[in-house]
């Protein structure tokens, strides 16, 4: 038997990129479905508070039909909502944990936090206010094939979605803790005040999944056609 070859110390190659191009359309595709249904929920929000209003000043001008027909409305379209909003989140999340992998090929040791925290970040009482943030910084930094990329774009969604989570959240007990019409109605519209900053979140979510994609996608094409040649990445 022939000895094997000796190895010359070469460490292997890294595995090739992940496509990434499909998670990125399901997580902006359900990124609009909520946002359209979030629109839908803010003028129904108005229409029931002024539903209310019309109880508030004259309880008789308002038909039991049209009060019961108002809560229904008003009450699915709260489900309907958090529906679309839970999906629009597992979305994102696949898409968070495909560029992540793509991002630890790149970069394997340019991230701060473990892959568990790409879920329990989202949800742990105050680390979740810088931990989900600085899971994307490192995926950027990462992707990106320039030292220190601007971070302009992530920092204004971060603040819209910081911003829009913690009026939701005093919105929700808001509406939990109203028995008067009036507090009912001034839940509603503080709703829709809640849904306006989460759909600006939303709209700068979509820019920060195209961007990062984009760039993770022109990467791995460059790769294919002249692997390890820094020359044949985009510019950014």
């Amino acid at each position: 038997m022939y000895p094997p070859p000796p190895a010359y110390g070469y460490a292997p190659p890294p595995p090739p990129l992940r496509p990434v191009r499909g998670l990125a359309i399901f997580a902006v595709v359900a990124l609009v479905c909520d946002s359209v249904i979030g629109v839908a929920a803010a003028v129904i929000d108005l229409w029931y508070a002024d539903l209310v209003d019309r109880l508030i000043v004259d309880p008789d001008s308002v038909p039991e039909s049209e009060i019961a027909a108002g809560d229904s409305i008003y009450g699915l379209s709260g489900i309907v909502e958090t529906v679309t909003y839970v999906v629009a989140i597992v979305a994102f999340l696949v898409w968070l944990f495909g560029v992540r992998a793509n991002a630890e090929i790149l970069a394997p040791d340019g991230h701060r936090r473990a892959k568990p925290w790409l879920i329990f970040g989202w949800v742990i009482p105050i680390i979740s206010f810088w931990f989900p943030k600085q899971i994307v910084d490192d995926i950027w930094d990462a992707t990106h094939p320039t030292p220190s990329p601007p971070k302009g774009l992530f920092n204004a969604w971060w603040a819209a979605w910081l911003a829009g989570s913690l009026l939701s959240n005093a919105g929700s007990r808001l509406l939990f803790n109203a028995e008067e019409p009036d507090q009912i109605a001034a839940a509603a519209r503080f709703d829709v005040v809640c849904i306006g900053l989460m759909l600006v979140a939303a709209v700068l979510a979509i820019f920060v999944i195209r961007r990062i994609t984009d760039v993770q996608e022109e990467r791995r094409s460059a790769a294919g056609v002249a692997p390890g040649f820094p020359g044949a990445y985009p510019a950014y």
